[in-house]
């Protein structure tokens, strides 16, 4: 039996997700971003993408190490959208450093492409087909597959505010604004993934000590030049959570711990059939993860 780390994405983040943070993480990553790691995480930096995504990829780093000093090291991991930063950086494939330099890139292309006006909003209850249908001539894009029934869209506020409308006329339970300011996962962004394709040139990856699971593909990677690619085009492809879930559970991973901040990953492995268990460590705390872990390794 296996244990699958997870990385949430942007819409998790909260005010205050960087302090009494374990480990010296933070420290390290204050000797690339210097004063600018004070205030990454207060309410006014939150509203950018640039700092939003810095911090995803610090707590994910932080509370991953914590774990592993703990004792539990994972088999596979894989994260959402920028988690699969964080998880790259935990299969050892990635730098932190250098990590660090890029999504602080990748932030900043993504903003400075679509400051304004546009960004995600989930679907619920109602299928990938329907969506489909429900976004034709709104200038829309599916954006995730998270779950059967939850699918994210991208676009325009007024294209997504159209869904948004049409959705719930046609049954869906719920049609949510995501607290993220960019069309992420769809055409929009393939000019600005080229820049960070370009960035990649000069870092080198190495192979990962554990099964990277590509959160775009639902596939595992190996190869350092196709884990590059992965991070770097994944802002401008669709998120298929859903499949790479199954593809864990494939795999026997039969513990899920996601990351802070939040449980949304959780909830959402639980709903692709998973066949073990899952948990949030920011809800059920480090000691329920290692118990779990230590019985699962027993």
């Amino acid at each position: 039996m296996k244990i699958l780390f997870t990385f949430p994405g942007q819409g998790t983040q909260h005010e205050g997700m960087l302090q009494n943070l374990p480990g010296t993480t933070l420290v390290q990553a204050r000797e690339v971003l210097g004063a600018e790691i004070d205030t990454l995480d207060s309410a006014a930096s939150l509203t950018h993408t640039r700092a939003v995504q810095l911090s995803l990829l610090i707590a994910g780093v932080a509370w991953a190490r914590e774990l592993e000093r703990r004792g539990v090291s994972p088999d596979i991991v894989s994260g959402l959208s920028i988690g699969a930063y964080p998880a790259a950086v935990i299969a050892g494939a990635l730098e932190f450093t250098d990590a660090l330099k890029l999504v602080a890139l990748r932030g900043d292309v993504m903003e400075q492409a679509y400051p304004h006006g546009y960004g995600l909003t989930a679907i619920m209850g109602l299928t990938l087909v329907q969506v489909e249908t429900l976004i034709e001539g709104t200038g829309t894009y599916i954006a995730n597959l998270n779950a059967e029934t939850q699918i994210v869209i991208a676009g325009t506020d007024e294209g997504m505010a159209q869904v948004a409308a049409r959705a719930l006329a046609h049954g869906a339970t719920k049609a949510h604004r995501l607290a993220v300011s960019v069309p992420s996962h769809c055409e929009l962004l393939a000019k600005p993934a080229q820049k960070l394709v370009a960035a990649f040139q000069s870092v080198t990856l190495s192979r990962p000590r554990c099964a990277y699971l590509s959160g775009s593909t639902g596939r595992v990677l190996w190869q350092p030049e196709k884990i590059a690619d992965d991070l770097a085009m994944n802002m401008a492809r669709t998120v298929r959570w859903q499949e790479a879930v199954v593809s864990a559970n494939e795999r026997e991973a039969r513990l899920a711990i996601e990351m802070p901040p939040g449980g949304v990953l959780t909830c959402l492995t639980r709903q692709a059939a998973w066949e073990g268990e899952s948990i949030s460590l920011e809800r059920s705390g480090m000691d329920v993860a290692v118990h779990l872990a230590g019985r699962l390794q027993r």
